[in-house]
C-alpha cells in the first residue's frame, strides 16, 4: 500500500490553514502557540542549520530532550533535511547515552529540557555538533532560537520514499544494550495512518504530548495520528505542572501508561478512601456526580477516548475506572512494531483483560509455542548494525514478538507473559509471572510487583505500596495485603502459589534503574536486588524487606 509521509500530512495542513493554531507550549505558565504555518517554517529553517553544519543526507541526528514544541519541529526538520532521527530518553544515564551516539553514528545533537543535566553535560564534550533548545539545558555551541533569526527556510526540502530510513528508535533496554530499531517512513505512515482513521482524529480534537517522545508509543499513538488527523497538541511543563497543565489542553484522546493510571487512582482514593468511594458511586445521581467530578479532577473530563498501554494493566483498575464514567482501551505494541498494533478500541467490557484485536497495520497469529507473530508495513525490518538479532527475530517474514498469548474464541488476544519472562521453581515447574502480578494488583494498596522465585520451592512477590502508605502503620497494612495473597493463590495452581509477599523498602524508580524510561520493570536487576531476601522470607507471610534475616 502506499502513504502519506510526514512531511506531505505536515505541509498539507499547513497549506490548508496556516494561520491555525497547532503547538501549544506552556513556558513560565504562559501558553506559547506555534500556528500550522509556523510549525512547517520553523521546521524548514532548522533543516537548513542542519545543512549548514555540513551534515547531509542519510545522517544521524540525536535528540535528547523531554517534550516540546520545538521535539516535533526538530523531527520534521531532520527529515526535511533527508537526514535520519535518533532519540534518546531525557532520563538516560551516562552510559546509555554514549553507547547510543557512538552505535548510532549521530553527527549532531539537539538538547532540550531535561531533570538531570551531569549525564548530558559530561558526554557531550563538543566532539559533535550541540544545538540547544530555548530551556534552562546543558551549555552548547548552537542556539535553537538563533537558528530560527539566523537561517532562511528551506526552500528544496527532501522528498523521502516510503522504504527509506526515517529514524532509529532504541528500546528501552530491560536487558543488556538497547537495540537501535530501524524505522522507514512506510513503518511510520502506515501506523500513524491506520491509527488516525480508528481513531477518528480531526482538527477538532486536541492531544497531549507527554510520554517520552523517545519511546514510540508517544510517537507512533499520539505525535503521528494527530498530525495524520490535523488534530492540536499541547505540551507539559513540569511534572509539578502537571495537573493544571492537562486541565488547560483538555485533551479529547488521553493516553497514559499503567503506572500512572495507577498513580491517578491513588490519587483519588488519597481523598476518598476505596470502599467509601464505592459505596457512593452506587448511590444515584450524586455516584453520577462524584464521578464527574472526579474526571474533572484529573482533567481528562473532555476526553472520548482513553488509552492504556506500555505494559500490562490489571483489569481490577480498567474495572474500577468504569466505576468513574472512563473506559480505557488496552493497546499492545512494540518498538518493532512502530508501537501500537493490537488494542480493545472500540472499547469492549467483554474484553477486558485481553489486547483486543489486531489493527489495520499489521497480521497477528501465534506460533505453535503460544509466541506472538506479527508482520505487516509496520513492521520493522532490522535491527542497526545487529545482523545476528534480526535474523534470530524473524521467520517465515514474521517478526517473533517474545510475547506470549492466547488466541480466544472471539478473536482477542490475551497476553500471558513473555517467552523468557517464564522461570523454573525449585520443583521444575514453570511460572508466568505477568498474569500472577495481574491479580495482585487488584489492590490497591499495592503501586509495583514483580513475581520471582527462579529455584526456590515456590514463587513469591515482592511489592512497592502505593506513595502514600510506604511509611504507614504496618500492622494496620498486613491484614489487608494477606487477604489479597490468600485471595490470589485461592486462583493458582499448586506450583504457582505465592509462598509469600514481601514488602519493598524503596520505590522503584528510573532513576536507581529498577524502572526502564518507559516504567516497564527491569525483572533482572530487581531479582538480583531481591533474591538473598526471597530465599530468606518465612512462608505463608506477609513481611517487610527489613523484617527479613539475610546471612
Amino acid at each position: 500500500m502506499t502513504y502519506p509521509t510526514p512531511l506531505e500530512m505536515l505541509l498539507r495542513f499547513s497549506q490548508r490553514h496556516p494561520d491555525k493554531p497547532f503547538l501549544h507550549q506552556p513556558v513560565n505558565r504562559t501558553l506559547r502557540i506555534t500556528t500550522w504555518g509556523q510549525a512547517e517554517q520553523n521546521a524548514r529553517k532548522i533543516a537548513t542549520g542542519l545543512v549548514s553544519l555540513g551534515l547531509k543526507k542519510g545522517d544521524k541526528v540525536a535528540i535528547v530532550a523531554k517534550n516540546s514544541s520545538e521535539w516535533f519541529i526538530n523531527d520534521w526538520a531532520i527529515m526535511m533535511a533527508g537526514m535520519i532521527s535518533v532519540p534518546i530518553y531525557a532520563t538516560a544515564g551516562e552510559a546509555t547515552l554514549r553507547y547510543i551516539l557512538e552505535h548510532s553514528e549521530a553527527k549532531a545533537v539537539f538538547v532540550g529540557k531535561l531533570d538531570d543535566k551531569a549525564a548530558a553535560q559530561s558526554v557531550l564534550d563538543g566532539q559533535i555538533p550541540v544545538i540547544a533548545y530555548p530551556y534552562d539545558t546543558i551549555s552548547a555551541q548552537h542556539q535553537w532560537s538563533q537558528w530560527l533569526e539566523q537561517y532562511e527556510p528551506m526552500e528544496h526540502i527532501y522528498a523521502p520514499t516510503l522504504d527509506e530510513t526515517m529514524s532509529i528508535v532504541y528500546t528501552s533496554g530491560s536487558t543488556g544494550n538497547p537495540k537501535g530499531v530501524v524505522l522507514t517512513y512506510r513503518n511510520y505512515a502506515s501506523a500513524s495512518d491506520a491509527h488516525s482513521k480508528s481513531f477518528k482524529v480531526t482538527g477538532e480534537d486536541r492531544l497531549i504530548s507527554y510520554l517520552p517522545l523517545a519511546h514510540i508509543t508517544e510517537r507512533g499513538v499520539i505525535e503521528g495520528p494527530g498530525l495524520y488527523g490535523g488534530a492540536s497538541f499541547y505540551f507539559v511543563e513540569s511534572l509539578d505542572t502537571f495537573v493544571d497543565d492537562l486541565k488547560v489542553a483538555r485533551p479529547t484522546l488521553f493516553v497514559s501508561v499503567p503506572r500512572l493510571w495507577t498513580r491517578f487512582q491513588t490519587g483519588v482514593f488519597e481523598k476518598l478512601p476505596a470502599k467509601k468511594l464505592t459505596k457512593i458511586l452506587r448511590i444515584p445521581v450524586l455516584g453520577g456526580l462524584i464521578a464527574r467530578k472526579i474526571r474533572k479532577g484529573l482533567g481528562i473530563d473532555s476526553a472520548r477516548l482513553y488509552g492504556s498501554g506500555s505494559a500490562p494493566i490489571s483489569p481490577s483498575i480498567l474495572q474500577w475506572y468504569r466505576t468513574i464514567g472512563i473506559d480505557i482501551c488496552e493497546g499492545w505494541g512494540m518498538s518493532e512494531t512502530t508501537g501500537l498494533s493490537c488494542t480493545n478500541m472500540p472499547f469492549r467490557a467483554d474484553l477486558i483483560g485481553t489486547i483486543g484485536l489486531p489493527c489495520a497495520c499489521v497480521e497477528m497469529k501465534l506460533s505453535d509455542e503460544g509466541e506472538i507473530l506479527i508482520r505487516g508495513d509496520a513492521v520493522f525490518k532490522q535491527y542497526y548494525k545487529n545482523v545476528e538479532a534480526t535474523e534470530a527475530s524473524f521467520v517465515e517474514g514474521w517478526f517473533r514478538t517474545g510475547d506470549k498469548a492466547q488466541l480466544l474464541s472471539n478473536g482477542a488476544f490475551k497476553i500471558i507473559g513473555r517467552v523468557k519472562e517464564e522461570f523454573k521453581t525449585g520443583k521444575g515447574k514453570y511460572v508466568a509471572p505477568v498474569p500472577i502480578e495481574s491479580a495482585l494488583a487488584s489492590n490497591p494498596d499495592i503501586e509495583q510487583i514483580c513475581v520471582m522465585g527462579s529455584g526456590r520451592k515456590q514463587p513469591v512477590a515482592v511489592v512497592v505500596l502505593a506513595e502514600h502508605l510506604i511509611h504507614g502503620d504496618r500492622e494496620l497494612l498486613r491484614p489487608g495485603l494477606k487477604e489479597t495473597l490468600d485471595q490470589v493463590n485461592a486462583q493458582l495452581e499448586s506450583h504457582q502459589k505465592l509462598d509469600c509477599l514481601i514488602v519493598a523498602s524503596d520505590q522503584w524508580t528510573i532513576e536507581n534503574e529498577f524502572l526502564t524510561p518507559t516504567l516497564k520493570i527491569r525483572r533482572n536487576l530487581l531479582e538480583d536486588r531481591y533474591n538473598k531476601i526471597a530465599q530468606a522470607a518465612e512462608s505463608s507471610a506477609v513481611i517487610w524487606e527489613d523484617e527479613v534475616s539475610v546471612h
